[in-house]
């Protein structure tokens, strides 16, 4: 199996601008890992087309989680070729129905980051295991945290785990303090696996997702300080208010520019001081 990295660039809104990795897998047929936003599928035919494949070679689509710049182009490869969607029992409502996805979690650029609703054709969950084609089986492992049920796939000693690691010098995004540091304890505990591919940064060797980790849990802890140090005696604050003092305790500005930011913010909250009671901002 050949692992063809793609990255898809993308505004969320004119002032921010993102990128995201798709992992097209080369076998006996094709498989993608991820699908980037809606519109970036004449990026990944162009990658197809110089491997001398093409649009109905993709078997089928791995999806990490729900997210917009995941499932982008999901629902237009399954329409041209009918390929088999892959995804978790949590993350299937937001795939399914991507207006319950934004109603839940509104973004800007929401519709025309995330394209169309598809159907999940195969729900997987932690320690399922598919047989593709002879010799290329991938295991099912579970990573949530930045996502409610987010899962990562393993395949022979390469690991595909989405947004599992918060990464030192982006706004760390995730829904459960606990569960992110967790699956990140459990991908350093997978054997045998020497190569981690990542959606929003470069390929990392076994030793280089060690160092990422030590930093993504550095900075967990830092939130976690920060939000404890800004919590009122009062026990009460709204999320809006709390997320105003953690970026300026940290001095890092820019997390506010992401509104997403204050779901990392209000998980804290409710892990470190359950009896916090968040109110509404005036």
């Amino acid at each position: 199996m050949k692992v063809h990295p793609i990255r898809i660039d993308f505004y969320v809104t004119e002032e921010i601008k993102r990128y995201v990795y798709v992992y097209l897998l080369e076998a006996g047929a094709c498989y993608l890992i991820d699908s980037g936003v809606a519109g970036c599928q004449d990026i990944i035919c162009k990658k197809l087309k110089k491997l001398g494949k093409d649009i109905s070679d993709i078997k089928g689509i791995f999806l990490t989680h729900a997210h917009p710049d995941h499932i982008g182009t999901a629902g237009w490869f399954r329409e041209k070729n009918g390929c088999t969607i892959y995804a978790s029992a949590g993350e299937k409502p937001w795939i399914e129905d991507i207006s319950f996805q934004y109603k839940e979690r509104p973004i800007p650029g929401f519709y025309r980051l995330a394209g169309q609703s598809v159907p999940v054709d195969k729900v997987v969950g932690d320690g399922d295991k598919i047989e593709l084609e002879e010799h290329l089986l991938v295991e099912v492992i579970g990573t949530p945290g930045h996502s409610s049920d987010e899962i990562s796939f393993r395949i022979d000693d390469s690991v595909f785990i989405g947004d599992s690691i918060p990464v030192k010098g982006d706004i760390p995004i995730y829904v459960d303090r606990d569960k992110t540091l967790k699956s990140m304890n459990r991908l350093l505990e997978i054997k045998g696996a020497a190569w981690f591919y990542p959606a929003w940064d470069k390929t990392y060797s076994r030793e280089e997702l060690k160092e990422k980790i030590i930093e993504g849990k550095c900075l967990v802890e830092r939130l976690e300080a920060s939000v404890k140090k800004n919590t009122p005696c009062t026990g009460e604050i709204s999320v809006e208010e709390m997320v105003h003092r953690v970026y300026q305790s940290l001095e890092m500005p820019w997390l506010k520019s992401n509104p997403l930011f204050a779901e990392t913010v209000k998980s804290h909250m409710i892990a470190s001081a359950p009896s916090l009671r968040t109110v509404e901002s005036p």
